[in-house]
């Protein structure tokens, strides 16, 4: 309950270490007496760490209820709100509040002046029952007053005084004196989100190498093969490298940023639809074994029936790749005909494909039935198939009773913090925070952005086993680092590690894939062109999608990469950047600074 520098740390740390050594109560290895002093302050550097991440102190406290708020999603608006100062978007503080409070979220940032105080109190004054305060993203060094504004320090006195408040300042506990009079006030050491921010030299990768990912990425943008992108890159756990590049168009009006969320096209089979089937399967809902008429009743007595789950996981089930559902419902000039499709939204037309155009409802179930009625290949013959995952889709929906998007939230991405990862991103986010992807010459007759780009799901309403999931970079990476981890992260778990062991492993005597992750080839080593890129272990997993992006995790090497384009943009059959090989470029490029960097 009291204020320590870090010379105090230093002391402290040195002190009790020195006696564990003295007095043999360390489990480390014995030390060379002549290299004491630099094998404390080693010591000392990994317990600073630990005190950075882990530590928090509370200073004052004169309301208990803050200090026992238990996690409650059912809170009514009202209950609970955050002021976030010195930020403009929702960081960890804030995603985590909104998932596990409720809570409304406000922004005040250092550009902000004093007419802004006094409209931000009385917006919270005797509307909510708690009001948290983040003062968030301040600099270490104290000059300008550590880079607080004083119209955020007032601010926060204001609401101090005026309203139920408890404090949290982030990242530097010096800045702390500004806040002294906080009846509830908790100094936190660092400022991350669940997946925090580290130098590459800190995790052993060569930053000069990580760096070529740059011109790699530019490159593309200046051949055409994307607009722009978002490349992040997370190493045991910590961000080693994150930028934007280019804009979200070629008119250059729009730049893109680490936040922009792009249509993840196919990575919505392992985000979305395969983690949704991972956790029923644990749950022993669902048996890889049993087949899709025992779950789906639409397709009984008919030649779906009897495919397994299994194979149906594998894409050897037998499905066709792709059925080009709304060619059918499009004149000889590829304009939408009326009695399919309506510019308004009504009862009869409610399914949204795109601006001003919505589809007759009924027409959903024609596609159903075409998919029913599409021929079978062989069993065991490898062919990757939107249809195989459109059907786990609905065997999500049939088991949980929850359609696919909202099982997914509820069991993953509101419970991960999560606030970009969904399906029908045009409800919760603003425009200007998505890419967008094709300027449609046929069907939609416009430049799609956000609604999914996949005409099949778009079809289906925006939802879809195959399509559809929209995120960030960042949210993505969440997801995968909960994986690699064996199912948990920042202290909860999502998925047993035995069943992210058998999902992830290779299950295929005729192809690379998992249970519906994609997998490296396993003779890369020899493969004039290996896939996902040359130096992966055959324990990645991940996927990519035709929009331009892909996600691979590496358990051996602890490495998550992201990479998020809309190459689709405003042409969708570019083919430049599959040509170019950017994603496998930049992966290899990751591997190369660790290799560079040290890491075996």
């Amino acid at each position: 309950n009291k204020l320590i520098s870090w010379d105090e740390i230093d002391e402290h740390c040195k002190k009790v270490l020195q006696s564990k050594y003295e007095y043999g109560l360390t489990q480390l290895q014995p030390i060379n007496t002549q290299n004491l002093t630099a094998d404390l302050n080693s010591k000392v550097n990994e317990m600073r760490k630990l005190v950075a991440e882990n530590a928090l102190t509370v200073l004052s406290k004169t309301d208990e209820t803050f200090f026992s708020l238990a996690p409650d999603k059912n809170n009514k608006k009202g209950d609970v709100a955050f002021i976030g100062i010195g930020i403009e978007a929702d960081n960890g503080f804030a995603k985590r509040l909104r998932a596990d409070y409720n809570a409304d979220v406000f922004y005040f940032n250092n550009l902000q002046d004093a007419s802004r105080i006094l409209s931000t109190v009385y917006l919270v004054k005797n509307r909510y029952k708690k009001v948290i305060i983040g003062v968030h993203g301040y600099k270490r060094t104290p000059s300008n007053n550590f880079g607080i504004s004083p119209f955020a320090i007032e601010l926060v006195k204001e609401l101090q005084e005026e309203t139920n408040a408890a404090t949290f300042v982030f990242g530097n506990p010096y800045a702390i004196k500004n806040f002294c009079g906080a009846k509830n006030l908790i100094a936190c050491y660092e400022d991350d989100d669940i997946i925090p921010t580290s130098s590459p030299a800190d995790l052993g990768m060569d930053a000069t190498e990580l760096n070529r990912i740059d011109s790699i990425a530019k490159n593309a943008i200046e051949k055409g093969a994307t607009p722009g992108c978002v490349v992040l890159v997370v190493k045991d756990g910590k961000i080693a490298y994150q930028k934007a590049f280019g804009n979200y168009n070629y008119d250059k009006a729009e730049a893109v940023t680490i936040e922009s969320v792009y249509d993840m096209a196919s990575v919505t089979k392992i985000c979305a639809t395969t983690i949704s089937i991972m956790k029923l399967y644990e749950q022993g809902e669902i048996d890889l074994r049993k087949t899709l008429g025992d779950y789906l009743p639409m397709v009984r007595g008919t030649n779906k029936a009897n495919l397994l789950i299994e194979d149906i996981l594998l894409h050897q089930a037998g499905l066709v790749a792709y059925i080009p559902f709304y060619k059918a419902t499009l004149d000889a000039n590829g304009v939408p005909l009326p009695k399919y499709y309506s510019p308004t939204q009504n009862d009869s037309f409610d399914i949204r494909i795109a601006e001003n155009l919505f589809m007759r409802n009924a027409w959903r179930d024609t596609i159903y039935q075409r998919i029913i009625q599409s021929p079978l290949s062989a069993v065991n013959k490898y062919v990757y198939s939107d249809n195989d995952f459109i059907y786990l889709g609905k065997v999500v929906e049939a088991i949980s009773g929850l359609p696919l998007n909202e099982y997914a939230k509820k069991e993953f991405y509101a419970p991960l913090g999560l606030t970009t990862a969904g399906f029908r991103p045009r409800e919760y986010l603003p425009l200007n925070r998505i890419a967008p992807t094709e300027n449609e010459p046929q069907f939609r007759l416009q430049l799609i952005r956000g609604d999914v780009h996949d005409p099949g799901a778009a079809m289906f309403g925006g939802v879809s086993g195959h399509a559809g999931l929209f995120s960030s970079a960042y949210d993505i990476a969440v997801i995968m680092q909960m994986l690699m981890n064996g199912g948990e992260i920042n202290g909860h778990r999502y998925l047993q590690k035995k069943t992210v062991d058998l999902f992830t492993a290779y299950h295929s005597k005729i192809s690379r894939r998992g249970y519906g992750f994609d997998k490296p080839e396993k003779d890369n080593a020899t493969r004039p062109e290996p896939y996902p890129a040359l130096s992966v272990s055959l324990q990645t997993f991940g996927h990519t999608g035709f929009t331009g992006t892909c996600t691979w995790a590496d358990p051996v090497k602890k490495l998550v990469y992201v990479f998020l384009s809309n190459r689709v943009t405003p042409v969708g059959d570019n083919p430049i950047l599959g040509r170019m090989n950017v994603r496998p470029a930049i992966h290899e490029a990751i591997y190369k600074a660790m290799i560079v960097g040290g890491i075996k």
